[in-house]
């Protein structure tokens, strides 16, 4: 386990965990230690995506100073739902965040895609969470290449079928 993502990640499996896991707790908390690797390691990509991201941490101080101490020039955040307005509506340190850092974050709504199918994962060159059953909260992360590579081709369908969303000012006001 532990080689598959050096060349990515510099040393990500000694951060992270891998295996199967369950409970809300243990998704926010493999969420939380992601991002705070993510600014240690210095990803250059990040991908989130979720229906809703209506129980992801992104609203906790935590979880955006990471992404502060994440962010640069030559960073990318792909953000994928079926719905923003629970991020806009419930997240307000994130949402003050991505207007900051709007030059490096792309965000994609799908609306056709059915929110219980909608791919639960955090995606890095070097390391993956995916959630396949939100309800419970069972999730696997692993730093295996093949995982990692088809994990990246299902959120790129996912980016292919959506639309920009979740802008990061609103014109008109």
């Amino acid at each position: 386990m532990g080689s598959d993502g050096a060349d990515a990640g510099q040393g990500v499996s000694a951060h992270l965990p891998t295996g199967r896991f369950s409970g809300r707790e243990a998704f926010a908390q493999c969420v939380r230690d992601a991002l705070t690797c993510a600014a240690r390691e210095g990803w250059r990509e990040i991908i989130l995506s979720d229906a809703t991201f209506a129980d992801w941490p992104l609203h906790e101080r935590a979880v955006v100073e990471s992404l502060q101490a994440w962010a640069r020039t030559g960073r990318r955040l792909l953000m994928l739902a079926t719905r923003f307005d629970a991020v806009q509506r419930d997240q307000p340190r994130f949402v003050s965040w991505r207007q900051t850092w709007d030059h490096i974050i792309e965000c994609r709504q799908c609306r056709n895609a059915d929110p219980i199918d909608f791919p639960s994962a955090l995606w890095s060159p070097a390391w993956v969470m995916q959630r396949h059953d939100a309800v419970r909260s069972v999730f696997v992360c692993d730093t295996d290449a093949a995982r990692r590579l088809a994990l990246r081709q299902t959120l790129e369908e996912a980016r292919r079928n959506g639309t920009p969303a979740f802008p990061a000012s609103t014109l008109g006001l």
